[in-house]
């Protein structure tokens, strides 16, 4: 039995940790994937990592070739300070489960009473103390897949202030219809697998997303060529980490992450337990199997939405230039 002392080094040890590993993207990246590669059973830390380069590669694509251009210095701050603002709570909510595992390991018992004091939901309390005893890999990566979409759901995606300037605009409107909403996993050999997600906003979506993802790393015909990506090339945030891979692609077209945005000074808001809202069959649903889709090779499709995203952002752009005309027609009020 562990004394009150040990408990609070414990916890001071854990903020410390998920401090610095919560400072931006890539500080977030790095962590999971060194999480994962000392607890592979935990394969949820994977896919994290996996899913924060492509937060990375959205984030400098605001600052590329192509988007720095389209759209305005004032939209493309807030699109950053989206992405900044999902990635840090999710790493804030769930960096410090993972490092109370690893201390429960080295333990030998289970510490996840303590995960209240990280505001972390009773459900993965409930979880974690689940696979302690089943050890159900795939339940707990599912589980983890579903509170990190509810806990950037109200926070992020149905805040007045996001939702407003970010998730109910012209050019995401724009985007999340045409499919732009898409996790890539890279290989050496230059091939791009992945999901799009149509309805974002949705957090059912979302779960159905990150399952999918997840099957694509662990039990699809390429997850070796993927993971062989994920573990030799270094994540700067810049596209350039993949398309140096694809012949199609020459030069690089968006910068690296450090060298482009600012450190952001995040506070946690107070918020109520999600899990508390919701019955046993909305939970019994999200942890049904997904349907896989066989179309996940994304090559050339990748080639395609380059060509369609240059069309769709100068469409944008002239919509957002008419948006005060627009606004002062008295016969559109």
């Amino acid at each position: 039995m562990s004394s009150k002392l040990d408990d609070d080094n414990l916890l001071k040890a854990i903020k410390e940790k998920v401090q610095k590993g919560n400072l931006h993207n890539i500080s977030r990246t790095e962590f999971y994937e060194q999480f994962y590669s000392e607890n592979k059973e935990i394969i949820w830390g994977y896919l994290a990592s996996s899913v924060s380069r492509n937060a990375g590669w959205n984030m400098t694509d605001l600052e590329g070739d192509l988007f720095k251009d389209l759209l305005p210095k004032a939209y493309r701050e807030l699109l950053y300070l989206t992405y900044e603002r999902a990635n840090w709570l999710i790493f804030l909510d769930a960096f410090p489960q993972l490092l109370l595992y690893k201390a429960s390991k080295q333990k030998g018992r289970p510490l996840f009473y303590l995960l209240k004091y990280f505001h972390v939901s009773n459900f993965m309390e409930k979880e974690w103390n689940r696979f302690w005893l089943e050890r159900d890999i795939w339940r707990l990566c599912t589980a983890l897949i579903i509170n990190e979409q509810h806990v950037i759901q109200k926070p992020v995606i149905e805040d007045p202030f996001f939702h407003d300037k970010i998730f109910g605009s012209l050019p995401f409107v724009i985007e999340d219809r045409m499919h732009f909403s898409t996790v890539i996993f890279p290989t050496l050999e230059g091939k791009l697998y992945g999901y799009s997600v149509h309805g974002f906003k949705k957090v059912q979506k979302r779960i159905e997303l990150g399952k999918r993802l997840a099957w694509i790393l662990f039990f699809s015909n390429e997850r070796n060529q993927i993971r062989d990506f994920a573990s030799k090339v270094e994540h700067t945030g810049s596209r350039y980490d993949y398309e140096q891979f694809v012949s199609r692609i020459k030069g690089k077209r968006t910068p690296n992450l450090k060298d482009t945005f600012p450190i952001i000074a995040h506070h946690r808001r107070p918020s109520s337990d999600w899990y508390i809202q919701k019955d046993t069959r909305t939970i019994n649903l999200y942890f049904q199997k997904t349907k896989v889709i066989e179309k996940y090779d994304l090559s050339k499709w990748y080639y395609k939405k380059q060509s369609q995203l240059e069309v769709a952002l100068k469409i944008e752009q002239k919509l957002l230039n008419m948006l005060p005309l627009l606004k002062g027609n008295r016969y559109l009020k």
